[in-house]
């Protein structure tokens, strides 16, 4: 490639991603209206893959819940999970007693450490229409000397995330959603104490991306020139980075410390942006564990196998709260969030 994008390909599943990242996936699900157990009802269930299902059958996936969509629990290790809610809502439990309901604008950022497991599960609030699931899962890795801190959980609530609205010399409108890291003099809410993402020297940032038809805007350059910068473009027609077109489902890597000219087609587009300096040590994974060698892996999966990371306190593998709770959290400490 030429200029300032060194490469663009197609979205596959899950996105490709750059160091620090590991992974990212966008869920839409267009579920239908939920039981009296804020499920889907049996009898739309019949030739899924019921525990396994990816197929997109009917609009929508359940993933490795039976009754209730999401991801009963399952253990991680040695990195972090972060969950932007764009549309619906995802009930968290965790094995040391961590809970919460968050919905659209919302952010759970979860670091493993050395352990621990979680269950992601989208109740069904509506009984009398469709639910709709929108989500980003973000996994972003631990350097070494982080890999077995202690697990931490916590919310970043839409009304603590910056949302900007940059209007061009024509009147069209960008609007930039701040996640993580910082937009000019925006700053997101500060992540887990141990992320990479803590220490703003790193220049990890995560922006949600809006522009309407024929919108112009410039995405500032990084101010750690060794940041690495990836532009997912998945809702939209087409757009153009700095002269070259880029057709929707694509991904854009630039080259580091970038400022980029983008301009948006004649549809309204949606875009994700990760941003962040490498942390370039080896990497080792095997399913929901990334750790730096093949040895350590071992070591994680056999104390897995003594301690279940803690054991799981809660009463149900897919649980879910009240169908009338509201957001919130409950940390492991004890301490409460309501919203």
């Amino acid at each position: 490639m030429k200029g300032k994008i060194l490469a663009i390909e197609a979205l596959q599943l899950p996105w490709q991603t750059e160091d620090p990242f590991l992974l990212a996936v966008h869920h839409l699900d267009h579920y239908p209206k939920g039981n009296e157990k804020m499920g889907v009802e049996q009898s739309e269930l019949a030739g899924r893959n019921i525990g396994h299902d990816f197929a997109g059958q009917n609009g929508y996936n359940m993933y490795h819940g039976k009754t209730i969509p999401g991801f009963p629990y399952h253990p991680h290790r040695g990195f972090e999970t972060i969950t932007i809610g764009k549309q619906g809502f995802v009930d968290h439990t965790d094995s040391l007693g961590g809970a919460g309901r968050f919905g659209a604008g919302d952010l759970q950022w979860m670091t493993a450490g050395k352990g621990i497991q979680h269950s992601e599960m989208f109740p069904l609030l509506h009984s009398d229409k469709p639910n709709t699931l929108e989500i980003f899962q973000i996994w972003i890795n631990l350097p070494s000397k982080s890999k077995l801190v202690e697990p931490h959980y916590k919310m970043l609530w839409k009304e603590s995330i910056p949302k900007i609205d940059e209007i061009d010399n024509k009147g069209k409108k960008t609007t930039i959603e701040v996640y993580a890291g910082s937009y000019k003099s925006n700053l997101a809410p500060q992540p887990t104490p141990d992320s990479w993402a803590a220490n703003p020297d790193h220049g990890v940032a995560i922006f949600s991306v809006k522009m309407e038809a024929n919108a112009q805007w410039i995405l500032p350059a990084p101010a750690n020139e060794q940041v690495r910068n990836t532009l997912y473009f998945y809702s939209g027609n087409s757009i153009d980075v700095e002269g070259e077109k880029i057709a929707v489902n694509h991904l854009v890597k630039v080259k580091p410390g970038q400022r980029l000219h983008i301009t948006n087609g004649d549809k309204e587009a949606d875009l994700l942006i990760l941003q962040g300096k490498p942390i370039n040590e080896p990497i080792a994974s095997r399913g929901p564990f990334v750790m730096n060698t093949e040895e350590e892996l071992s070591q994680g999966f056999a104390e897995y196998r003594k301690t279940q990371f803690g054991g799981w306190p809660w009463s149900a593998t897919e649980q879910v709260f009240d169908r009338a709770k509201g957001r919130f959290a409950k940390y492991a400490d004890g301490t409460t969030e309501e919203k």
